[in-house]
């Protein structure tokens, strides 16, 4: 007679997925919000929006985090890759001035390993702290034979919701307008695909001093998440803002234009997009066409403002104020047929 089989034979520990509960749930209560109701571990999770908003337009948002996933499980670093996750769904829903109000991820593996998925969704918990939502559920999926040993995926989800006078659509762009650039703290979590080949074609000097930081430093920097200046930023100078941008995958050249209304383009100053040392490096060492880069990556700018000239110097303080460095990189123009963003 065959012996009996059991869940943890066929690969799946019912018992390691219930210690990676146990074990974030304090870490998941610390992105609770008034409006959430109930607790971890639900068939769903409960927001009440309340009073609070008299039209609201709920914005929601999904994406995940590239290759940059591999990075992470070659070098290790498995602490921050979920704060890109956060980043790269509140920062898209932001763009129509939504506040992130709930996140859920989802995080599939072969192999559960306890420690690992903890730091990561420590990691989500602590990119929804900064981000001003609440992480109100999630789903952990262990499926043998799926995923190599020591491999795992993730996605992301969140909604926003904005008061429906406030929506921003970008028809506020007008001729005129400049392009305010807000500087990421690299490459976020685009271009991955290619960053690797890169760094597999010079050796992997992962060691390599950049400017007081490794290149692996530089390479695994969070994904800026712009939420709360930016919020502040509509809080007090309502009307003055017409539109703004994530800068993902498209990088510069293709991300920019997609808030832009039509028969209006984009004139950006080459000049003004300087490069920080971990773009030079992959320029160089990848031997990366300028214009490349600049559909590739964010190349040093991952949030844009487009706003009228007389307030680019309260809304540049402003952001300051939050620890953001910034530069205007170019400004709205009339389109004349062909291409709609020239880099010059």
């Amino acid at each position: 007679m065959s012996d009996a089989l059991t869940y943890r034979a066929a690969g799946v520990d019912i018992d390691a997925g219930n210690a990676v509960v146990e074990r974030i749930k304090p870490l998941v209560k610390r992105t609770f919000r008034p409006e959430v109701m109930g607790g971890l571990g639900g068939f769903g999770g409960l927001f009440n929006l309340g009073t609070r908003y008299r039209e609201p337009v709920l914005v929601s948002g999904t994406d995940g985090v590239g290759t940059k996933l591999k990075l992470a499980q070659t070098l290790g670093r498995h602490d921050t890759i979920g704060i890109d996750l956060v980043g790269m769904c509140v920062n898209d829903v932001l763009v129509q001035g939504a506040e992130p109000l709930f996140f859920l991820d989802y995080f599939a593996t072969g192999k559960l390993d306890v420690d690992t998925t903890v730091a990561v969704v420590g990691g989500i918990a602590k990119g929804c702290e900064l981000a001003g939502c609440a992480l109100i559920g999630g789903e952990t999926a262990e499926m043998p034979d799926m995923y190599p040993p020591g491999e795992y995926d993730l996605a992301g989800f969140t909604v926003g919701a904005v008061e429906k006078t406030d929506l921003m659509s970008g028809d506020a762009i007008v001729a005129g307008d400049l392009v305010l650039g807000v500087a990421s703290s690299g490459p976020h979590s685009n271009g991955y695909s290619l960053i690797r080949r890169i760094l597999q074609r010079a050796g992997n000097p992962l060691d390599l001093d950049l400017g007081g930081v490794t290149l692996a430093d530089a390479l695994m920097a969070p994904t800026t998440i712009y939420v709360k200046p930016m919020l502040a930023l509509l809080r007090e100078h309502a009307g003055q803002v017409h539109g703004m941008a994530h800068i993902t995958g498209g990088g510069l050249k293709e991300n920019i234009i997609r808030v832009v209304p039509d028969g209006l383009g984009l004139s950006l100053e080459a000049s003004s997009i300087v490069l920080p040392p971990v773009f030079e490096w992959l320029m160089r060492e990848g031997n990366v066409a300028r214009e490349e880069m600049w559909r590739t990556f964010n190349c040093g700018i991952g949030f844009t403002v487009i706003l009228p000239p007389s307030a680019v110097s309260a809304v540049a303080a402003l952001l300051e104020q939050h620890g953001l460095a910034t530069r205007v990189i170019g400004e709205v123009v009339a389109a004349h047929g062909g291409e709609r963003v020239h880099i010059g």
